[in-house]
């Protein structure tokens, strides 16, 4: 191999924590690719069986003029049994639960696991390719899988970043009280439950990855955006302003996302600015089933343990987590429909 290693922002944490839109600002500077949730290009972008095969660009993903170029570079007529194969590794070597082992073998502590090379090196394949159409300068990955952040940090091909979004599971719960397009919904309790295991597992990343790990929160991007942002972009090494105005808003293109939040598949102008409405929207007894689930780690991330409810007539502004946008957009049609699998990482 020649020329720079790749370089790769990891996003880890818990689903609906604002890693779609944080990555589709960074896409919107030249030389950056937000791709999404890559973990599934195998499963829902070649073998079309996940809960979407649309790329952010509104092709099937095996359509699109990106990863139809990665995709051509597989041995020809290998594509579906590489993909089956990639999915069969996914779910055996990059659960949650795989997190410590991974670690410990990207310290050199354990003899990697059967199978985990195989597929970091498919992996470190795609992001090379990627770079070379276009994220020669950054790689925004929201995959979210702990385990798979951990494996990453022992590639020596590949220059990794882990940046850990965390968001009040209050919010999420609201988030997932109602489907979403091809997202169908969770309980409180539930989503807690993948809260505080994802955002555990992240914290073990942060200990191994030491400067190459950054947590923020969800709540400080949306309450200063451009702040935020420049700070995200300076720890990925990158020099540029943030394409963010001071006043909130950023004009959003096209990008080529696998999977991921269905805000993705949004263009126009967006406004991000904080979403307190779990505050008002979510019943008692659902604050207080998201509470106790994610209760060991609040106050370590700065959220109360009781929360002030406001009156219901009180005015909550909407967004960053669901970016609203401030004028026309053309969205286009999700394709695919279905349940996330995300819980089968646990």
């Amino acid at each position: 191999m020649t020329g720079p290693s790749p370089r790769v922002l990891y996003i880890t944490g818990w689903m609906r924590s604002g890693s779609t839109l944080l990555g589709n600002v960074l896409n919107e500077l030249p030389g950056v690719r937000h791709v999404g949730e890559l973990y599934y290009l195998w499963r829902n972008g070649v073998l079309g069986a996940g809960t979407n095969s649309s790329c952010g660009c509104g092709l099937p993903v095996r359509e699109c003029p990106l990863w139809s170029g990665v995709l051509a570079e597989l041995p020809e007529g290998s594509e579906e049994a590489l993909a089956h194969r990639m999915a069969t590794l996914q779910q055996a070597l990059l659960r949650t639960r795989h997190t410590p082992a991974r670690l410990a073998e990207a310290r050199g502590e354990r003899p990697t696991a059967p199978g985990v090379t195989e597929l970091l090196d498919h992996s470190a394949s795609v992001y090379r390719q990627v770079a070379a159409l276009g994220g020669d300068r950054l790689i925004v990955d929201g995959s979210k899988y702990p385990a798979e952040a951990a494996a990453l940090l022992g590639r020596r091909d590949l220059d990794v970043r882990v940046l850990h979004i965390v968001r009040d599971p209050r919010a999420t719960a609201l988030s997932y009280r109602s489907a979403k397009d091809y997202i169908d919904p969770m309980s409180p309790a539930r989503s807690s439950g993948y809260w505080t295991a994802f955002n555990l597992a992240s914290e073990l990343v942060g200990r191994t990855a030491g400067g190459r790990y950054l947590r923020v929160r969800h709540e400080d991007l949306a309450r200063d955006p451009r702040g935020v942002t420049t700070r995200v972009l300076r720890f990925a090494g990158l020099d540029d302003e943030s394409p963010v105005d001071a006043a909130g808003r950023i004009p959003l293109g096209a990008n080529h996302t696998v999977t991921g939040n269905p805000d993705r598949l949004r263009r126009g102008v967006t406004q991000i600015r904080p979403d307190e409405r779990w505050r008002t929207e979510l019943p008692g007894t659902d604050i207080a089933a998201a509470t106790a689930a994610a209760a060991p780690l609040l106050s370590r991330y700065g959220y109360p343990l009781t929360p002030v409810r406001p009156l219901r007539s009180a005015r909550t502004d909407r967004t960053a987590g669901s970016a609203r946008d401030s004028g026309p957009a053309a969205r286009p049609a999700a394709h695919g429909t279905g349940s996330p699998s995300r819980g089968e990482a646990a």
